[in-house]
């Protein structure tokens, strides 16, 4: 109560200071909960409110997390040929992968809370929670090697245009993250998509900028001042450290399982990777998109709280089976025909499902609307990935575009759902027997 009662004392003047309102206000609402519980006629009283709700689905991600910062190490030392073992040299991968995630985390949430805490400030409200859940996703769809000044406009967009721009927390139509995401791809296509951005530190290991610095292997190029702090610890623990890297292993391109299987088909990926590698993640690509299991986990976690629909998720495999299956049965292409069941293995299929596609502001909100809006984002997801020449994964596009219609879809789900409930009364009311009925009666 101490804490509290100083928090309280310390309460800046809205009027006067509304930025540094603004600012305390969000720090105090996270810290504790709301003094009062739900009001009016309803069955269920509590305090949880919209930021616990935000904080239960972040929490849902960290599992992620974990294995992206940890396999980001992985695919850079793999790159090198060091350390080949999954958890061979598991210091040093943590170690690469924190100091690659830690730059990319900060730069999301610093651009974009901080636009949240301007436009609170100005428009004299308290702070949305939103990009709580924002925040934390836009770092694990993005590639480990992403040019930070580019994450920042990418993160400024998605809020300001995306989100702000129509009002808010709650108000926004497309997915914020996923708006961050597509604009990259469309405006600096070369930072996500290829073979090359999927593996840290490619542009320094790879053959070509050996050969350019025209030195030896093995000394051409060092880490950077975070390599530097962690090796100074890892010497106090007696641990190996970062050395001198060395170049790229010859034939090796950082190309995913996806990229592999549109130039030929399964068997191209899994000369490369087995399908147990690619189930748990163990393969090059966005941050914390890989790990099927983790990523089932969050889902569970989020299913289990009532967060998210399972309407969604269901309707989305099952739409994504039926188009795989129909693609199948095409089979112009090496790609169309991988068999349907190891197109979930690849790519960011379960990750675009639990995290994604159910984002209850975006998404459809009557039950008959989220079978719908799964299916469809399913079965058009899995055409973009086939079909698509340039960017063999859909589904940051299908979800965009079901979030547009998800409104007209909920429109259409009411208005038949009241047009099947009046038409008994209509029949009833146009009946002999009611009309004599209603003639006694007056």
């Amino acid at each position: 109560m101490g804490l509290l009662s100083f928090l309280q004392k310390i309460e800046p003047d809205k009027k006067k200071s509304p930025f540094l309102h603004t600012l305390y206000d969000g720090f105090f609402t996270f810290a504790y909960a709301p003094a009062s519980t739900t009001k009016g006629g309803v069955h269920i009283k509590d305090g949880m409110d919209l930021k616990r709700t935000m904080v239960m689905v972040v929490l849902a991600m960290q599992l992620c997390y974990v294995f992206g910062t940890y396999n980001m190490g992985h695919q850079h030392f793999v790159a090198i040929g060091e350390y080949l073992g999954f958890l061979e040299g598991f210091h040093l991968k943590l170690a690469h992968g924190l100091i690659q995630l830690l730059p990319i985390f900060i730069v999301a949430h610093v651009v974009g809370l901080g636009i949240e805490f301007w436009f609170a400030a100005k428009k004299g409200h308290a702070i949305e929670e939103g990009f709580l859940v924002s925040g934390a996703l836009i770092p694990l769809i993005m590639p480990p090697d992403i040019p930070l000044w580019i994450l920042a406009v990418a993160v400024a967009f998605a809020v300001i245009l995306g989100k702000e721009a129509f009002g808010g927390t709650g108000m926004n139509i497309w997915n914020v993250a996923l708006l961050a995401r597509v604009f990259v791809f469309f405006a600096y296509p070369t930072t996500i998509s290829g073979d090359e951005v999927w593996v840290s530190g490619f542009e320094k290991i790879g053959a070509e900028a050996a050969s350019a610095m025209n030195v030896a292997a093995g000394s051409y190029a060092d880490y950077g001042w975070g390599h530097s702090l962690f090796n100074t610890l890892f010497g106090w623990m007696d641990l190996p450290t970062f050395q001198n890297m060395t170049p790229m292993v010859d034939g090796y391109t950082g190309a995913t399982p996806l990229s592999l299987a549109y130039q030929g088909g399964w068997e191209a990926a899994t000369a490369v990777y087995t399908p147990g590698q690619m189930w748990w993640g163990n393969i090059p690509g966005s941050i914390g998109e890989t790990s099927k299991p983790f990523i089932l986990i969050g889902a569970g976690l989020l299913l289990a709280m009532g967060i998210a629909s399972w309407r969604i998720m269901l309707s989305m495999v099952i739409g994504a089976a039926l188009m795989g299956m129909m693609l199948n049965g095409w089979g112009a292409t090496p790609f169309m025909q991988v068999p349907w069941m190891y197109q979930f293995y690849m790519g960011s299929f379960f990750f675009a499902m639990a995290f994604m596609a159910t984002d209850p502001v975006t998404a459809t909100s009557t039950n008959a609307g989220k079978w719908i809006y799964g299916l469809l984002i399913g079965m058009i997801g899995m055409l973009i990935r086939v079909i698509n020449p340039a960017y063999p994964e859909g589904w940051m596009l299908a979800i965009l575009f079901l979030n547009t219609f998800a409104p007209l879809i909920d429109h259409y789900v009411i208005e038949g759902n009241m047009k099947r409930r009046m038409k008994p009364a209509t029949v009833l009311s146009s009946s002999p027997a009611h009309s004599e009925n209603e003639v006694k009666h007056a």
